[in-house]
């Protein structure tokens, strides 16, 4: 994919804002010896997201996010509904080399070393040989994988990490506008996700839109503008963290000094432990902290409380409630 070919596409939808756009979208897989079995992977899903918007989908197995991915990637074709990637529909040829994609699962070819695997999707993409090489050398550099062991190792030899990494690698070989990562921080340790972390939020620096399903909430809470949880086929929540879970402004706050009469009025839950006390406080904390210089007070920790993202994960899949 020549420089020049990115450039015309985005001067002919610099007006679009929708990255991806999905419209009821239902997958209706037949099952059974005669086929004649029905079961409903995803129902009648529908959302937005906005061109270099960083978006995670969440769900328990079985959920559908993997559904949903092939589908707006045109693996799978939709038992009903609709929906574009770039300004074209689900399915069109032409937006496939703006799109870059990491499987969950990936086959790739044991024989070949990680070098010549990434040579070889990036000549698929038409990509010319001295900038391939170069971006191969940068992307190795960038998943975090030397280049002497992908230049001599062939993938069979390969960790689950390390595959994962040449996986991530492929996946941005042709400068997407859109990457989909289906669990992108499987199979790699503490370091990995971590670097896992950092190029998704490099790629939403660059404007790249980042769409990926993922099982670790606490990555979703560093990286995504918005969210969205699939239960049993349907999106019942989607939303920013702030939207999904409030913006009250409760803290939790401990100190020592002053007098149970001064500070009780201040704080919900109040209670004394040897020398330090403990609260819930709802009022505005600076004037918080100007009564407490003026009581003797000191504080300890001031903690901003609200609900977590897994209690609010848990609860949406155990009620099924929708928002």
């Amino acid at each position: 994919m020549t420089t020049e070919g990115l450039t015309s596409f985005d001067q002919a939808n610099n007006s679009q804002s929708s990255a991806i756009s999905a419209d009821q979208l239902t997958k209706i897989y037949k099952t059974g010896f005669w086929l004649n079995q029905k079961v409903t992977s995803l129902q009648s899903c529908s959302l937005t997201v906005q061109r270099g918007e960083t978006f995670g989908l969440l769900g328990p197995n079985g959920a559908g996010k993997t559904t949903l991915l092939k589908l707006l990637l045109g693996i799978v074709q939709p038992t009903s509904g609709s929906g574009q990637i770039l300004g074209y529909k689900l399915g069109d040829r032409a937006c496939k080399q703006y799109i870059g994609f990491l499987p969950e699962q990936a086959y790739y070819y044991d024989y070949l070393t990680g070098w010549e695997f990434l040579e070889f999707i990036g000549s698929m993409f038409g990509i010319e040989a001295n900038l391939r090489r170069q971006r191969i050398a940068d992307l190795l550099d960038l998943v975090g994988l030397p280049q002497s062991a992908a230049r001599k190792k062939q993938l069979r030899q390969y960790s689950k990490g390390m595959v994962q990494r040449i996986g991530l690698a492929q996946a941005l070989i042709n400068d997407p506008d859109i990457v989909f990562l289906d669990e992108p921080m499987s199979g790699l340790d503490p370091v990995g996700r971590y670097q896992v972390r950092e190029i998704i939020l490099m790629l939403k620096k660059l404007g790249k839109t980042v769409f990926f399903n993922t099982h670790i909430l606490a990555d979703v809470e560093i990286i995504c503008d918005r969210i969205g949880i699939l239960n049993k086929g349907e999106l019942i929540a989607i939303g920013t963290l702030n939207e999904l879970l409030g913006t009250d402004k409760t803290y939790q706050v401990s100190g020592y000094g002053g007098s149970e009469a001064e500070l009780k009025p201040w704080l919900l839950h109040f209670e004394e432990q040897g020398d330090m006390w403990h609260g819930q406080l709802e009022g505005d904390p600076q004037k918080f902290l100007e009564m407490l210089a003026g009581i003797n007070a000191k504080i300890i920790s001031m903690n901003l409380s609200r609900q977590t993202l897994e209690e609010f994960f848990i609860e949406q899949i155990r009620g099924g409630a929708k928002s």
